[in-house]
Order: C-alpha cells, then sequence, then structure tokens
C-alpha cells in the first residue's frame, strides 16, 4: 500500500498524465500525495557576461509565482476530490532536488510521466527518468505519455 506518493511536474502537459493514475490510486489507498515543482538554479554567468539584473529578477520573481499558483491549483483540484495533498516548490538540481524530497517526506513511491526513454539527451527531461531509475531507493513509477514535445 502507498502511504505518501511524490509526483515531481514540471508544468507541462506532458508531466500531467500522471495526475489522472496517480488520482485514482491515491483514492483507492487513501495516499497522501505530495506535488514537488524544481525550479533550476539561478543564472550563472560567465566572467564576462552581462545581463539586465532587473528584468532578471523580474521575470525569476513571474516564474517563481506562476510555479506557486500552479501547484496550489493542484493541490486544490486534488483535495476536493478528497485526496490529503502536499506541495513544494524547490530549487537546484532536478534529479538531486527529486532524490531528498522523496528521502525527506518518506514517500512509498515517486510517481511521474515520461516520453521515449532512449532519448536521454542532456535537455531532455526524460533524462530525470533515466536518473531516478538509476538512483531511487523505493518505487518508481513512470507513465509513458508519446505527446509532442513541449505539451
Amino acid at each position: 500500500m502507498y502511504k505518501n506518493i511524490l509526483i515531481p511536474l514540471d508544468g507541462s502537459k506532458r508531466a500531467e498524465a500522471v495526475l489522472e493514475p496517480i488520482r485514482k490510486l491515491a483514492q483507492q489507498q487513501k495516499s497522501k500525495v505530495t506535488f514537488l515543482r524544481v525550479e533550476e538554479p539561478a543564472l550563472m554567468l560567465e566572467y564576462d557576461e552581462v545581463i539586465d539584473e532587473k528584468s532578471y529578477r523580474r521575470n525569476r520573481q513571474k516564474q517563481v509565482k506562476q510555479s506557486s499558483a500552479y501547484l496550489t491549483n493542484l493541490k486544490n483540484e486534488f483535495s476536493k476530490q478528497g485526496i490529503e495533498t502536499e506541495s513544494e516548490l524547490a530549487f537546484g538540481s532536478v534529479l538531486e532536488t527529486i532524490l531528498n524530497t522523496a528521502e525527506g517526506i518518506n514517500c512509498d513511491l515517486v510517481a511521474m510521466a515520461t516520453g521515449d526513454l532512449h532519448d536521454v539527451s542532456p535537455v531532455s527531461c526524460h533524462s530525470v527518468a533515466v536518473g531516478l531509475m538509476q538512483r531511487v531507493d523505493r518505487p518508481l513509477l513512470l507513465i509513458r505519455n508519446m505527446g509532442t514535445l513541449g505539451e
């Protein structure tokens, strides 16, 4: 039985393919669901690069607000269906943050959607799934979603 399920999401429709199967599982098993959104680390500049810092900070704050609102909406949607929910907005390496959060909340299952697992380019969200398969120390559920990239 899964008492505590972690769902890492990036805000894409592709990643949300995991929501319906987990909603059903959580209702059946009376599981708690924790939604996790990981924001990449802050911008790192080379020694000779210049950016508009005000604009960067404004855009970063806007992204954080959008991510927080996204998590709140998911929590509300699942809560209305009688599912206990939590959410966490974290900053850092996506893979490391997922692993650390899974351990920190002592989840029984990490569940996420992915596309073609043979696509492991460094910029691919699938590389996160591959990294989890190699390193996670608890059950991992991958829902294969073959939607188009960018969804």
